[in-house]
């Protein structure tokens, strides 16, 4: 069965994003790149919610990427399928991007059922809200970041009830970040 994974990255307040969805306020090196590439290595689709999609297709459909962005991380982002779940957005600008209307507890363990590697969740703070209530998100991998932002986009917005998460790994990188590996107690 396939793996449904959060991957972002967090500040010690709980934010992932600033309240203007900055994210500035994280440090991106060799060492990080190495742990997404290799998240990403075992995954083959990703979902995102209507604002990280956006920002996310913009920034990685440009053209003018700098030399600085791997090659493989470009290749991910552009060629891996995506899921984006919105019920504004027009049409997906980005290719290998399906729109789908609303989530359907249903229709996602239909998806985990099929062919294919793990399913991976950028940002997209609703959708991993949503995704929790219905115990269908199977690992939350959290980069934490030892900043407090005091507002912004949290990562689990409109959660009303305890999820309890069970910690498997942490690991320190040295640009200051814990990641932090947890799987929802059953």
């Amino acid at each position: 069965m396939r793996k449904i994974s959060v991957l972002n990255w967090v500040s010690i307040d709980g934010f992932i994003a600033g309240i203007h969805g900055e994210t500035d306020w994280f440090p991106w090196d060799n060492e990080i790149e190495d742990f997404y590439e290799q998240r990403q290595n075992k995954a083959d689709t990703v979902i995102y919610g209507r604002e990280t999609y956006e920002v996310m297709s913009q920034y990685w459909s440009d053209e003018t990427l700098t030399a600085s962005d791997r090659p493989s991380f470009v290749n991910f982002m552009n060629n891996t399928p995506k899921i984006v779940f919105s019920k504004s957005l027009a049409n997906a600008v980005w290719n290998n991007t399906k729109i789908v209307r609303e989530v359907n507890k249903r229709d996602i363990e239909y998806l985990k059922c099929g062919q294919g590697s793990d399913i991976l969740i950028y940002g997209s703070g609703t959708i991993v809200s949503q995704l929790s209530k219905l115990k269908l998100i199977d690992e939350y991998a959290l980069m934490v970041y030892p900043v407090v932002l005091g507002s912004g986009k949290p990562l689990f917005p409109n959660i009303s009830d305890r999820i309890k998460l069970d910690l498997i790994t942490t690991k320190r990188y040295s640009c200051g970040s814990n990641l932090h590996t947890y799987r929802p107690y059953n």
